[in-house]
């Protein structure tokens, strides 16, 4: 049997109910998707309230996040649930747009934070295949990551690490060759599906590219196609084949059709194809922590 498979799930990011009914979006049905992943094979949840991400406040309020986690942890105590945060917003400090990370420690839901070191235009073609014109600015200076950063190490939690360019990865390899990466870092490599104009798109040279930058680390990563299907030719099987972990769910596929369960179901199958079994909730804080 080979290492142990962390299968993360992102249950719905800015998808709407239009595109896909099953997607959760109040806190009773992220509560209710989340037990199911879990039971399905999930360790790690990823969820979004109605927050904007690009607009808004800049603002994310808390309690959403609590009243949908309570009851995921209360049946699952090892579960590892974080959320997002809102950028793109220049005006708005990064204090205030990270401070529901740190409320939702003290409020006991927390299991891992967060940091997107770099900034990230969320561009995507047109139905012509043409750059769409418009302004969708994910923006993190490196000053707000290191505030990220810091903050997580006050709450002694984990970090995801979204890696959506090989620069914000350089970010994470800075700390950890210093040996100040703080434990629980898991890098998160994103990758772009069809019409995305971020990252590399899935293939075995772009997964090379990013695993010769973390040869030697021994970080643990997973991989994720932003707007794509992370199964598609054979992407997930030769990551999975590598020792890498898989972020699968409606957030990042897009999918009109499926639901999250159906999508960890798919990896779970895969983990048992490869002969790697499965990490439950508490596997998966061994593994990271």
């Amino acid at each position: 049997m080979g290492q142990p498979l962390i299968i993360e799930v992102a249950l719905n990011g800015g998808m709407r109910k239009t595109r896909n009914a099953q997607v959760p979006r109040t806190p009773a049905e992220i509560a209710e998707d989340a037990l199911g992943c879990i039971a399905a094979g999930a360790a790690i949840v990823h969820s979004h309230t109605d927050d904007p991400v690009l607009s808004g406040s800049g603002v994310h309020d808390p309690a959403p996040y609590i009243e949908a986690w309570r009851p995921v942890i209360r049946a699952h105590p090892a579960a590892i649930l974080y959320p997002t945060m809102p950028g793109g917003l220049e005006t708005i400090p990064v204090e205030q747009r990270y401070a529901h990370v740190p409320a939702l420690a003290r409020a006991g839901v927390l299991g891992m934070g967060l940091v997107d070191p770099g900034t990230t235009n969320f561009g995507r073609l047109d139905a012509n295949g043409v750059p769409r014109s418009e302004v969708r600015i994910y923006r993190n200076s490196y000053a707000d990551a290191v505030y990220m950063l810091e903050t997580c190490r006050s709450l002694g939690v984990g970090i995801s690490f979204s890696i959506f360019e090989p620069g914000f990865l350089l970010f994470v390899l800075g700390y950890q060759r210093a040996g100040k990466l703080p434990p629980g870092s898991f890098v998160k490599l994103y990758f772009s599906g069809p019409g995305v104009l971020f990252g590399f798109p899935p293939s075995r040279v772009a997964l090379a590219a990013y695993l010769d930058m973390l040869s030697g680390t021994g970080l643990p990563w997973l991989v994720s196609v932003q707007g794509g299907d992370v199964f598609a030719d054979g992407f997930a099987e030769h990551a999975v084949q590598l020792g890498g972990h898989l972020q699968v769910g409606l957030e990042p596929s897009g999918d009109a059709h499926a639901s999250n369960v159906e999508l960890v179901r798919r990896a779970v199958t895969l983990a048992r194809a490869m002969d790697r079994p499965v990490a439950t909730c508490e596997r998966a804080r061994e593994l990271l922590f």
